[in-house]
């Protein structure tokens, strides 16, 4: 299984309290320090893949708000400080560089530990500590720079990727698939939202729901669906903090429940499309909690590469 991060990753930082912050990233790395992975920096991006799903005017927005010293927001929860848009670029070009290596055939896995996050970046909207939209551009670089004609991304984060399934709303190509809690932020993700092509298929999930639940959930609903759509290459917007632990959502989810759902994902990979998976870092903020489950997540993935 391929790592990719990057130390510019510790360079975003956001105000004290915070919950989407530094020692994140080092609480996953701590976690993975035992594991015998393939580790690779997390590239820069390049403008075009950011252009895939942004327009212009907003990446230079964004590169406008850039602060040389102290901090900017972008909106109440997204904030900037020096290191940021750099750090942003990475969490892109990790992603880009894992489709590729997973689509170069280098391995069948592959793990975006960087951050900020992005499931909740819209077209033109930083939100939700998510500037870029960074597992929609991996998407669209599997489908426009390699060739694809379907890929799947499922999204367990407590939170809806709203931002996702704004930017590939039109996209008939990508099937987005989100369990989260509701009613939690950010207010969207309800069951009639499906997409212009029927391509979004949103489970909302009562706050204390449990493992239990929640596999039955994905059984009868989540896995069928990425199987029918034979994706030729699965993405997992992997977000950490449906975990009973996590303070700011109320789902029951335990660790094992990360590394189950991640191998019955990797068996519909296997079905489906040689095993190809890419998953990227989205939320989880009680530290330990995220530690444990980030390890969960990759100890499967890196079995699974194989």
């Amino acid at each position: 299984m391929i790592y990719f991060s990057h130390d510019d990753g510790l360079k975003h930082e956001t105000p004290p309290g915070h919950p989407e912050q530094v020692a994140r990233l080092e609480a996953i790395r701590s976690a993975l320090s035992g594991f015998d992975l393939d580790r690779r920096d997390a590239p820069l991006c390049d403008d075009r893949d950011i252009l895939r799903c942004h327009p212009q005017d907003y990446l230079d927005h964004v590169i406008a708000s850039a602060p040389e010293k102290g901090a900017h927001a972008l909106d109440g929860d997204t904030h900037m400080s020096p290191g940021s848009l750099t750090a942003a670029r990475r969490a892109v070009g990790g992603m880009c560089a894992a489709v590729d290596a997973v689509l170069g055939g280098e391995d069948r896995t592959a793990f975006v530990g960087c951050r900020p996050p992005g499931h909740h970046a819209e077209t033109r909207r930083a939100m939700g500590f998510c500037i870029f939209g960074n597992v929609a551009i991996g998407a669209k670089r599997a489908l426009d720079h390699h060739g694809l004609n379907r890929v799947a991304i499922v999204d367990f984060d407590v939170h809806h990727g709203n931002g996702t399934q704004d930017l590939l709303w039109d996209e008939a190509r990508a099937l987005f698939i989100s369990s989260h809690q509701m009613p939690l932020y950010p207010g969207s993700g309800y069951g009639d939202e499906r997409g212009a092509h029927g391509n979004v298929v949103n489970l909302p999930l009562e706050g204390g729901t449990g493992g239990e639940e929640m596999r039955r959930i994905y059984e009868d609903r989540v896995f069928p669906a990425v199987a029918a759509f034979k994706p030729e290459l699965i993405l997992i917007s992997a977000g950490f903090d449906a975990h009973r632990a996590d303070p700011l959502a109320g789902l029951n989810w335990r660790t094992e429940d990360f590394g189950w759902v991640t191998e019955r994902l990797c068996d519909v990979a296997d079905e489906v499309c040689g095993g190809r998976i890419v998953s990227t870092l989205e939320g989880g903020y009680d530290l330990q909690a995220l530690g444990a489950s980030v390890a969960a997540h990759v100890a499967v993935l890196k079995e699974r590469s194989a």
